[in-house]
This record gives C-alpha cells, structure tokens and sequence, in this order.
C-alpha cells in the first residue's frame, strides 16, 4: 500500500499540473481584413475585423488579440505577427486566424488579397507551423476559400472555408453571419455560456443558406470544414468519423466575468429590432450588388449609400 501512495502522489501532481495549465492557456487571435477593391467592400471588410477585435478583446487577460486592417493589412505584417505569436504562444495555448476580404484560385494555388504581394495558403501554412500551440483554428471566409484547406490543413488544426471549393469565386455572405455568431446568444445551441467554432459554423451556414433562399437566388458558397486527417472538407459534423470534434473543442466566446452578454442584446426587444433591420440592410446591401448591371451607375451609387449611411446609423444605436 505503502508503494502505492508513493506512485498516486507524482500521478496527482501531473494531474493538477495538467487542470492548471488549462486554467491558465492564452488564446492568440489574428484578424485581417484584406483588400476589398471597392469601397463599399473595404468599409464592409473593415467593419468586420473591428467587431471581431471587440469581441476577442472581450476574452480579459487570457486573450491576445491581433487585428490588421487598412493599410496594416499587407503580407508583411501578417507574417511578421504570425511569427511574433509564434515567439510567445506555448503548445497549451489555443491559435485563432480569421481571413476576411477576397480570394483568388488559378486552379493550383489559392491566394488571399491584401495590401501589395497576395499570401499564398502555402505561405500561410508554413508560417502557421511555427506556432507551437496544439489547438488551432484558421477561418478563411473570403471568396475562393475552398481551395486553400488542402494547403492549410494539418493535424491539430480546423480548417473553416467559406466555399466548399476556388471555384466559388463569388464574395461571400458567410463572413457576416460568421461574425454575428460569436455575437448572438442563439448561436450557443448547448446552453453553456460560450459559442464553441461548430456552433459559430452552424449558425453561419444556416444564415447563409436562408439568405439565398430568402433571395431566390442560387447559392454560390457552401461553407466546409476539415478537422480530421480521415477524408476531406465536409459540410456536417459526424460521430462516425470524429469531423467537427475539434471544432466543438475551440471555445471562441464566453459569456460573463465582467463581459457584456449576447444574452442581453437577446434579451432586449429594442437591440433586436435593431439586429433584425442590421440583417435587412446587410441583405439589400447584397442584393444591389447582385443587381448592378441592371442599374444605372449613378443609381446604384444612390441607392449603396442610402443603404451604407442607414447601417452605420443602426450599428451606432447598437453600439451603445
């Protein structure tokens, strides 16, 4: 008996150890907002990687938060803040990079825009391999973004892309209903006080899905995720081959310890009319640029900034 407390007390003390270390794990988030070619694109870019940041921020002393966009949204700094984390995140700590703008496929190579030189999916992954956390999440949500999951993906690392391929060349809706997610109490299926990256990927491509179908329109994105080395991207999580397990393991939101709750906003019939007509004229932002070949230049103009000043105007009423 004797022999065997002398064995359970090292075994007890790596436990603790271990419990502790998880406590203690830091989450290193990257957002870039790359190039949006027009300005309507650049303001809706912008703004997202700015909610993102606030939401990350939100996350206390356990969250790095690291946001690109503008001119700062270059391949430079985006390597040089990838090999910055790669310095500071210990293999216990969790990694988070969120791609939002346009990408580009030639049929081999994936490229992301930014600011000057395009990033590969290969320069992004070998960037990303020097980063020694074990769990990590790469959201690319632009155009194209299909193509660049085979490059990205590895083990220890989800993979979310916007189209299931790079021929979905079309600019995608996913990256706002992304972004509304980790805002959004209803996304929190489970009920725990956080939004795991499979309720956020559910919750996007079900929104994505009903805006088309609210539209009539085709759809030219279908959101995939890889986080398994068994089998390709796929759509739906699967007790069968363990897809999605990871993505479940990637907490992205929490809610309280001094944070405000989404609950609230839930809870609040005044900010939900708010989100609610915020969706609208995001959907008719959309739809205009579905429409523009059928209007005049002069009126398409009119018509976006009517629609762009009217959503800056609820956002603010949001925001407060």
């Amino acid at each position: 008996m004797r022999r065997f407390r002398h064995i359970r007390a090292p075994l007890c003390s790596a436990l603790l150890l271990t419990a502790a270390a998880a406590v203690h794990a830091d989450t290193y988030f990257v957002t870039i907002a790359g190039l949006g070619g027009e300005p309507d694109y650049e303001q809706r870019f912008a703004k997202l990687a700015t909610d993102l940041d606030r939401v990350f921020n939100s996350a206390g002393a356990t969250g790095h938060v690291f946001t690109l966009s503008g001119k700062d949204a270059t391949r430079a700094r985006l390597l040089a803040t990838l090999d910055t984390i790669a310095k500071q995140a210990k293999p216990e700590d969790d990694f988070v990079l969120t791609l939002i703008g346009h990408g580009t496929y030639d049929g081999v190579q994936y490229k992301f825009n930014v600011v000057g030189p395009d990033i590969s999916a290969a320069s992004l992954a070998e960037a990303c391999a020097h980063i020694t956390a074990k769990r990590q999440l790469i959201v690319n949500t632009t155009s194209a973004s299909g193509g660049s999951v085979a490059e990205l993906a590895r083990k220890g690392r989800a993979v979310i892309a916007a189209t299931k391929s790079g021929t979905e060349k079309n600019a995608t809706v996913f990256a706002r209903y992304w972004v509304d997610a980790l805002q959004d109490s209803g996304a929190d299926v489970d009920k725990n006080e956080a939004i795991s990256a499979l309720e956020a990927f559910k919750y996007a491509t079900a929104k994505t899905a009903a805006f088309y179908d609210s539209q009539k329109r085709l759809a030219t994105e279908h959101a995939v995720f890889v986080d398994t080395r068994r089998g390709g991207p796929v759509r739906v999580a699967s007790t069968d081959t363990g897809a999605g397990r990871l993505l479940a393991s990637v907490t992205l939101v929490r809610f309280g310890g001094g944070v405000a709750k989404p609950s609230a906003v839930a809870g609040n019939p005044a900010k939900r009319s708010l989100l609610t007509k915020k969706e609208q004229l995001e959907q008719r932002i959309d739809t205009l640029k579905y429409q523009r070949a059928a209007l005049s230049p002069q009126e398409y103009k009119r018509q976006l900034t009517e629609s762009l000043v009217a959503l800056a105007k609820v956002q603010e009423e949001l925001d407060k």
